[in-house]
């Protein structure tokens, strides 16, 4: 294991499995902590005490938090198997399209994933929206950097993990490969890596999770006698 690299985390976090992924790909060893947000630990709130958020990684005991910028971080510092590339218009594009997704795209799933049925059709549109312009930028490319996994592929990785489950609790096709042939295949493409295969979790916990948190929201937005 190299010296000092730790990975604060939590086991169903896209924002943690992503900086998994980009570690993965770098070779970088590392050690992961998975924490329980309801009961924090004091290493947590020590390393990221403004925010004190998943996920952290802590390189030679000094702490970087947010999950693109841990990404930019891990790039800088371990040069191999680069995920960003080279041409500098090339990377602004990438940096636009991982926070793109973060601001935008998964904003809009969420939102509609925690809708109910009778809101089901319009909440979708602006989610679908959204994957139009992935959809776009994906045509003719088998990863969004081109024949290789790069940083927009791990920054959208949560679709191919998310997704599926979203779909499976709303009984809805998100992503399917008459509306988004391009999207859909990237999906199946990037499931598909062996680094990235290794890491997903368990699908089956997951939905129970994800449901869990549906109800209660649900029942929350209900209107109470």
């Amino acid at each position: 294991m190299e010296k000092g690299v730790k990975l604060f985390k939590t086991w169903s976090s896209p924002f943690g499995i992503r900086i998994v992924w980009a570690l993965k790909v770098k070779g970088v060893q590392f050690e992961q902590i998975d924490e329980d947000l309801a009961n924090k630990s004091p290493l947590l709130l020590l390393y990221n005490p403004v925010h004190k958020k998943i996920p952290v990684l802590v390189h030679d005991g000094k702490p970087v938090v947010e999950s693109l910028v841990i990404l930019e971080y891990i790039e800088e510092t371990w040069k191999q198997n680069p995920l960003f590339p080279e041409d500098p218009l090339e990377r602004a594009a990438a940096r636009f399209w991982a926070k793109f997704g973060d601001d935008k795209v998964m904003p809009s799933i969420w939102e509609a994933f925690i809708k109910g049925r009778e809101e089901e059709e319009c909440a979708f549109a602006p989610a679908f929206e959204n994957l139009k312009f992935l959809e776009e930028e994906l045509k003719g490319k088998q990863f969004f950097g081109g024949e290789r996994i790069g940083i927009v592929d791990i920054a959208f990785g949560w679709l191919a993990n998310l997704v599926p489950v979203f779909e499976e609790i709303h009984a809805i096709k998100v992503i399917d490969e008459e509306r988004f042939p391009s999207l859909y295949a990237w999906m199946q493409e990037f499931s598909r890596a062996p680094l990235i295969a290794d890491c997903w979790p368990p699908h089956e916990k997951l939905v129970n999770k994800f449901r869990a948190i549906r109800d209660q929201s649900l029942l929350a937005a209900a209107p109470h006698a």
